[in-house]
């Protein structure tokens, strides 16, 4: 067996994707979109060639990085099932859907401007045809239980704790008479996380790939943040002042909603305008409801109480692009959430383009924000930034809010990783830049006697 990275490798923190080569089966686990700047979104090319048959591709959760390139597959006439948890096949194809739509528009602006400057016209990375043909070949499989994918190969998906429907993935291969097992952590939750259920370690592996994305540091602890989230609100509020927040559609803004729900609900604060700027956002909030199975302990008693929605009378979803125009209207205060959550692209910009020069707004950074991309620039400190091409001062005040992050940090990925280090596995460090990586090993190494690998992009694992 051959495990080639095909994404998330060499300092690189997005692009997920692993081809698993065996006697008989060819399997892809996870297919990611690089995001970030040009440089990394340059190398969204197909994770396989047309000549390299596909039996089977494996999903450990929907975020764009680990699913974003499945439309390349289809665009290449390859065929396979792809398999999910059943939440993960509704996020992915919401996810996919909407990077296709993006795509087309993003390209239908560039053409307009090549035709204008007498330059041949270029194609999208993908489009909504080729994403309705991968969704075609979703598959949904259970959790906790063995599943043949390929011929010579099981899998089995357990609860990651990072968004819904997300698993780490064991594969148990048969070749020439011996078993193995390998393990993909996918992307792991931080433990105590709101909402969601805490990650299951598998027990046993013979070759670990596990995440690094906060392998050198552990974030703020979750009521921590939660208190720090709540003065900045209460305050900002106060001075009648507007608060951005750059949102992940899927998990980020299903959590702040629930927390100002809480907020409301215990009379923290005085019921104020939200605005739910995301057509994506809403649709995923949708899937959520479908799914409180999902849920953990102590969201399903908050709901069971009382439904969300009768706390947050005073929210707006913004399902078009004019009930987003309108929010420029609005005088403070208020709560805006948009997208992109990496502020590299989507209606966000807008709200930060009419809103970032004034001292009484407020930025919440609540997830990670990639290499290049203008949300790393505002946590950097930019005092001035571009957006459309226009400079924009950034007067307003910028918070980093990492106990929000759905990625473990540091204590939590050594925690999971205890469960299987006992059987001495194999660890390949991936989805991690340099520094958190090197760091994470250099713990595993101490805490276990286990050297780890740090692969460059295409590097070939034999087992």
């Amino acid at each position: 067996m051959k495990i080639t990275i095909v994404g998330a490798a060499g300092g690189e923190v997005t692009g997920s994707a692993y081809f698993v080569q065996t006697k008989q089966s060819n399997v892809l686990v996870d297919c990611g979109m690089f995001q970030g700047g040009k440089k990394s979104e340059a190398l969204n090319r197909p994770p396989t060639t047309a000549r390299q048959k596909l039996d089977a591709i494996l999903l450990t959760h929907g975020h764009l990085d680990h699913s974003g390139r499945l439309p390349l597959l289809a665009k290449r006439g390859h065929a396979a099932p792809v398999f999910a948890t059943p939440a993960t096949i509704e996020m992915a194809a919401l996810i996919i859907r909407d990077s296709a739509r993006i795509q087309a528009s993003d390209t239908e602006r560039k053409n307009r401007k090549r035709v204008r400057a007498g330059e041949p016209p270029v194609e999208p990375l993908y489009t909504p045809e080729h994403a309705e043909a991968i969704i075609q070949r979703f598959r949904p499989v259970p959790y906790n239980q063995p599943f043949t994918v390929a011929p010579g190969i099981q899998a089995i998906w357990a609860e990651s704790g990072h968004m819904l429907g997300s698993a780490s993935i064991q594969l148990i291969v048969e070749e020439d008479g011996r078993r193995k097992k390998v393990v993909f952590s996918g992307d792991l939750g931080p433990k105590g996380a709101l909402i969601l259920k805490d990650f299951e370690p598998f027990q046993q592996a013979d070759l670990v790939f596990l995440e690094s994305t906060y392998g050198d540091r552990d974030h703020r602890p979750f009521m921590q943040t939660v208190e720090e989230f709540v003065r900045i609100v209460k305050a900002t509020v106060e001075k009648g002042g507007k608060i951005l927040v750059p949102t992940f559609a899927v998990g980020r803004a299903q959590l702040l909603t629930s927390l100002l729900a809480w907020m409301f609900r215990t009379r923290q604060a005085r019921p104020f305008p939200i605005f739910l700027d995301s057509p994506m956002a809403i649709e995923a909030t949708n899937i959520y409801t479908r799914h409180k199975e999902l849920f953990d302990e102590g969201m399903t008693k908050f709901i069971r109480e009382k439904p969300l929605r009768a706390d947050l009378r005073t929210m707006k979803m913004c399902a078009t692009a004019e009930d987003s125009m309108k929010i420029n209207d609005v005088a403070g205060p208020c709560f805006i959430m948009a997208g992109a959550g990496m502020c590299n692209a989507g209606r966000i910009l807008h709200h930060l383009k009419q809103n970032l020069w004034k001292p009484d707004t407020h930025v919440l950074i609540v997830g990670y924000q990639s290499r290049e991309s203008l949300g790393r620039r505002l946590v950097e400190g930019a005092e001035v930034v571009s957006i459309h091409g226009e400079k924009i001062a950034v007067k307003a005040k910028v918070h980093t809010m990492g106990g929000f992050s759905a990625h473990a940090g540091q204590t939590d990925l050594l925690t999971w990783f205890s469960v299987i280090a006992p059987s001495k596995p194999r660890v390949i460090l991936t989805h991690g830049e340099d520094g958190p990586r090197q760091e994470l090993a250099r713990k595993i190494h101490q805490r276990f006697k286990l050297k780890s690998t740090l692969p460059a992009m295409n590097d070939v694992i034999e087992l």
